[in-house]
């Protein structure tokens, strides 16, 4: 599109954080250390993990830039990154987490396809920009609709991003146009993070942020919104991104039979630990991050240090100096709590985490039993194998 283009190669790819674990070069994927996910509440834009599917989108002039809106409208019209920012400025605080987080984990029971991923694949953001809901009333689509007056019931993003699996198209997602034109549900077409214009990697000029769902609906380097009848049927909505049973592998998978993955489930994990790992016996901070899809808060975090068999309950914040009450007024619905607890370690502990959402929603006991063949969604309870450093070298003697 003019102003922003797609490279064919990956010779003009971003700087990038020389800290962060790569874990696919081209297209660039990668996460932090689980530890810096817990030095602050919202994560520095360069720490945020990166989720790409081919090269870079490169502005090339930004006056030229524009999205178009049509399909199933009355009026079809193209906003410049002027118009958009001359439209109600929200900010909104979300946390977006990849659908494979903890992947790596789950392919430990048995083989997955996808990018390998530790517990860092998400990060906690204030994105700035325009509500969605105000964008389309501009073609006359007025706020808590759930049709058209065309027929149209979902909103489709189209990227200007080129990706294999679309056989070199455009990156594209969907969400229904109820929550589209929900303010409350806060879906931005946002141009700033943490304060900043947005960078190259996270979508640059303009990217779509819908809080509470996996971040694969979350399009970044937007160059259409279309109003479509049914919803999209881009490959990471049809082919991709769909929660399957342990019993359906690559020869009886049928696409067809799922829906697309939308809100994700209530999820938590230990970051000042590596999941198998070697401390003294005695008191040690325990520490990590919860999150539930939908706006749901937090409920409780519950720690074991005897693999599950007794629990302790671990203390939950997000902004210094307010206590954090699931589902309060004063509370950020869309971002991740952090929670911490000291306690007494004692030799080969077993540590585990599970949280629990306002929906008492709760985490699976066991990664086996929600094993699926693209490994997304595990959110099994967080398991650290401790070593004592004192036993450590001891048969060796």
């Amino acid at each position: 599109m003019p102003g922003l283009t797609a490279p064919a190669s990956y010779s003009d790819e971003p700087p990038r954080h020389p800290a962060l674990k790569v874990n696919s070069k081209e297209p660039f994927n990668a996460e932090p250390h689980r530890s810096a996910l817990v030095s602050s509440y919202i994560t520095p834009v360069d720490l945020f993990y990166k989720r790409n599917h081919g090269p870079i989108p490169i502005v090339d002039d930004l006056s030229r830039y524009s999205v178009s809106i049509t399909g199933l409208v009355n009026k079809q019209i193209h906003l410049s990154m002027a118009e958009i920012r001359s439209l109600p400025k929200y900010d909104v605080t979300a946390t977006l987490q990849c659908a494979g987080n903890r992947r790596t984990a789950m392919s430990k029971v048995r083989k997955v396809r996808g990018v390998g991923w530790d517990i860092s694949a998400l990060g906690n953001a204030t994105w700035g920009g325009a509500k969605l809901s105000d964008v389309l009333e501009l073609v006359g689509i007025p706020k808590l609709s759930s049709v058209t007056s065309l027929g149209g019931k979902h909103v489709e993003f189209v990227s200007v991003d080129r990706c294999k699996e679309e056989k070199g198209g455009p990156y594209k997602a969907s969400i229904p146009l109820k929550q589209a034109t929900d303010p409350d549900a806060d879906v931005l077409l946002a141009y700033e993070m943490n304060g900043e214009t947005l960078n190259r990697d996270h979508g640059y000029p303009l990217r779509v942020v819908v809080p509470g769902v996996i971040g694969a609906r979350s399009v970044k380097w937007l160059d259409s919104i279309n109003i479509i009848k049914e919803e999209c049927q881009g490959f990471f909505m049809q082919k991709d991104y769909k929660m399957f049973p342990p019993s359906v592998d690559w020869d009886n998978i049928n696409w067809s039979t799922r829906r697309p993955q939308m809100d994700f489930p209530v999820q938590s994990a230990i970051c000042t630990l590596e999941d198998v790992d070697v401390i003294k016996e005695g008191k040690a901070r325990i520490a990590g991050y919860a999150v539930s899809g939908g706006g749901r808060g937090i409920e409780r975090v519950d720690i074991s240090v005897d693999g599950g068999k007794t629990w302790v309950e671990a203390h939950r914040y997000q902004k210094s100096n307010v206590p954090y009450i699931s589902d309060g007024p004063q509370s950020d619905k869309w971002a991740w709590v952090l929670f911490e607890a000291t306690l007494d370690i004692p030799a080969n502990a077993e540590i585990v985490a599970k949280a629990v959402d306002s929906a008492a929603n709760v985490q699976p006991e066991n990664v086996a039993d929600i094993w699926n063949l693209r490994g997304i969604l595990n959110t099994s309870w967080h398991r650290i194998k401790i070593q004592n450093s004192s036993c450590v070298g001891r048969s060796k003697m």
